[in-house]
C-alpha cells in the first residue's frame, strides 16, 4: 500500500507519499481500506518532530479516517467485511489501509457519505469527553470556545446548542464568527480586536463562563479565569500558546473553579473505547437527525498533504480539512 512518510521532521515538504508494508489486523482489531483521512494540529505538531507516537502506534500521520472494513482481526465481533465505518486513531490514518482496534470504530452515521465522516471521530470524541463527560455541560448554561471556527470549535458549538446551553465563540475576523454564528453561537468575539473577557461579562450580565474550552493553554490561563463564573470549569485541550503560567489559586478558591488538562491520543485502549461508545449513545443520534453536521472546509488527494498541511498552518480555513485516497 501506500501512505505518507516522514522520514526526517521539517515543513510541510517532508511529507513524503510511498510505499510501505501493509498493516496486520492483530488481536482486537480490524483491517479499514481508508476512503478519508482529516489533518488535525497533532499531525503537524508530528511532523515537526515534536509529538512522536504512542508506543506501538503506526508511524504515519493521521488521527482519523473513514472507510470500510477489508478484514476481521481475532475475537473481533459485532462487524463485517464491508461495513462502512469510521474510526479514532493514534495514528496511521494518512494511508490505504490501517489496523484498527475494534472498540475504536464507529458506523458512518446516517445521512453523511463515507468521506465526510472522516471529518468527525477526532472532534466529536474530543468535544463530547471535555465538554460533557469532564466539564460535565448542562442545559442553561454558558460555554466559551476559544478557536470557535476550527473543527473542534465548530463541533463544540453544534454540541452545546443541541443540548440547550448558550454558545460563546472566539475566531479570527468577522468570516469566521460569521460562520460561527450559522452553526449557533450566540456570543462572538473578534479575538484580534476584542478582549474575551470584558466582552463575555458583558454579554452574560457579570456573570461569565461555566465551562471554557481552550486551546491555548497558558497564554490563556489568567484570562481564563477571569472569564469563569462561580462554580464554573476549564477544560485545556490545547498549548499552542505555550506550556507555563502562573495561576492565582485564590482567584480559582474564591469561585470554586475546577481547571482539567487532557489528551486523547496516548490515553489506554479501554478508555478510548469507552468515549467512543458514549460517543455514539450520545452523539451519533444528533447527527443522524440532521441537529450537528461534519464542517469540512476542503478535501485534498492524499499525496497532496502538504498542501493540506499548508492551508491548516495559514488559518484560513473553517472547520477540517480532508485527506481522500
Amino acid at each position: 500500500m501506500h501512505a505518507i512518510t516522514i522520514e526526517e521532521p521539517g515543513g510541510p515538504e517532508a511529507l513524503v507519499w510511498a510505499e510501505v508494508p501493509d498493516p496486520v489486523a492483530g488481536e482486537g482489531e480490524v483491517l479499514v481500506d481508508v476512503a478519508a483521512s482529516a489533518v488535525n494540529r497533532a499531525d503537524i505538531l508530528q511532523r515537526q518532530g515534536f509529538y512522536d507516537p504512542p508506543p506501538g502506534a503506526s508511524r504515519h500521520p493521521g488521527l482519523e479516517c473513514s472507510g470500510r472494513i477489508a478484514a476481521l482481526g481475532p475475537g473481533v465481533s459485532g462487524w463485517a467485511v464491508g461495513d462502512e465505518v469510521c474510526a479514532l486513531l493514534a495514528g496511521g490514518g494518512y494511508a490505504e489501509r490501517v489496523a484498527v482496534p475494534a472498540g475504536q470504530l464507529l458506523p458512518v452515521p446516517a445521512g453523511v457519505d463515507l468521506v465526510a465522516a472522516a471529518a468527525l471521530p477526532e472532534v466529536a470524541c474530543t468535544v463530547w469527553s471535555n465538554v460533557f463527560m469532564v466539564a460535565h455541560l448542562r442545559p442553561g448554561e454558558t460555554v466559551l470556545v476559544h478557536g470557535g471556527s476550527s473543527g473542534i470549535g465548530t463541533m463544540a458549538i453544534q454540541l452545546a446548542k443541541a443540548v440547550g446551553a448558550t454558545v460563546a465563540v472566539t475566531a479570527g475576523g468577522p468570516e469566521k464568527l460569521a460562520r460561527c454564528r450559522e452553526l449557533g453561537a450566540d456570543i462572538l468575539i473578534d479575538y484580534r480586536e476584542q478582549d474575551f473577557v470584558t466582552e463575555l461579562r458583558a454579554a452574560t450580565g457579570g456573570a461569565g463562563a461555566d465551562v471554557i474550552l481552550d486551546i491555548m493553554g497558558a497564554k490563556y490561563l489568567a484570562r481564563n479565569l477571569d472569564a469563569l463564573a462561580v462554580n464554573g470549569r476549564l477544560a485545556v485541550i490545547g498549548l499552542q500558546g505555550g506550556v507555563k503560567a502562573e495561576l492565582n489559586l485564590g482567584a480559582l478558591l474564591s469561585k470554586r473553579a475546577a481547571i482539567t488538562a487532557t489528551s486523547l491520543r496516548a490515553r489506554p485502549l479501554e478508555e478510548k473505547a469507552a468515549i467512543v461508545a458514549a460517543v455514539r449513545e450520545h452523539v451519533w443520534p444528533l447527527v443522524a437527525a440532521g441537529r450537528v453536521r461534519p464542517v469540512v472546509h476542503a478535501a485534498f488527494p492524499m499525496r497532496e498533504a502538504a498542501e493540506a498541511h499548508r492551508t491548516m498552518e495559514s488559518s484560513t480555513h473553517v472547520g477540517k480539512l480532508l485527506l481522500t485516497t
